[in-house]
């Protein structure tokens, strides 16, 4: 159903899951280990599996919160993207990234839900990409109290919900868990 012509393919993409940014995540090892299962999973079925490591001030390149967490890693081949904004596509390689791998829908997993995954949804969607988040395998830290703002769990299942309503002619939106994701995004 993508609108990017002759682009067949599937992406896995993992978002930040970087010391600095899953330190204090909500049900981080939960989260770490689906994230891991489906990565797995990607490599069995050949699916590339696109790391994006964001570079800020706090997440200074090379330094251990900028790493990715140690349960995870890049194989040799795997692609890592790096970024300076939220979106994993704002001033980086990944549209033509997953152009040359033929990638016309991707799997969106990692964190912050509400920052860098949301960003990314939103802009893989506009850019022409079928856009699947894995509804089990992305996380968010704790928000600022006092703003009356929702809790992680909240932030997570509202992305989840928005997620899957959204619609955009010649484009699929979903939310699937991590046991269905590679399945879902072959048909």
């Amino acid at each position: 159903m993508t609108t990017l012509a002759n682009r067949p393919g599937t992406a896995l993409l993992v978002v930040d899951v970087q010391n600095g940014v899953m330190s204090d995540a909500y049900e981080r090892d939960r989260v770490v280990a689906t994230i891991g299962r489906l990565v797995d999973r990607a490599r069995g079925e050949h699916v590339p599996v696109v790391w994006v490591q964001h570079n800020d001030e706090v997440l200074v390149a090379d330094g251990e919160p900028w790493r990715i967490v140690p349960e995870l890693s890049p194989k040799d081949g795997d692609p890592v993207v790096q970024k300076h904004h939220a979106d994993s596509f704002e001033a980086t390689g990944l549209d033509e990234l997953l152009e040359g791998l033929g990638v016309g829908r991707v799997l969106v997993t990692g964190a912050a839900t509400d920052a860098c995954v949301r960003a990314t949804l939103h802009n893989a969607l506009a850019r022409g990409y079928d856009t699947t988040l894995v509804g089990d395998a992305h996380t968010t830290g704790p928000l600022p109290d006092g703003l009356g703002l929702p809790s992680p769990d909240q932030v997570i299942a509202h992305t989840n919900f928005y997620w899957a309503q959204q619609t955009v002619p010649g484009r699929v939106a979903a939310t699937v868990p991590a046991d269905q994701a590679i399945s879902a995004a072959r048909v």
